[in-house]
């Protein structure tokens, strides 16, 4: 059996831009991006809520990607989402 490397980048800073500010108001870091084509987020909560997809589909955006995959470790058992743009 032959092994199948995936390329990764951890912790990718993208700057955050409000309306028409020329300046940075902040940053915001994906987990992983995968392939240079899917995000990868990681959470450790009790349950997922809307505001973390939310967080996902605006990381999705900002990346100029199509496909995230959120993984939750925090609950009884695992818990995942695929968000597509």
């Amino acid at each position: 059996m032959s092994q199948v490397y995936l390329t990764f980048d951890r912790e990718i800073e993208q700057e955050i831009y409000y309306k028409e500010l020329r300046e940075p108001i902040g940053t915001r870091r994906a987990d992983f991006v995968v392939e240079g084509k899917v995000l990868v987020e990681l959470k450790a909560l009790k349950e997922l809520e809307d505001v973390h997809l939310a967080q996902v589909l605006n990381y999705l955006k900002a990346y100029r990607l199509e496909v995230a995959l959120l993984f939750n470790f925090g609950s009884k058992s695992l818990q995942f989402k695929r968000l597509v743009l």
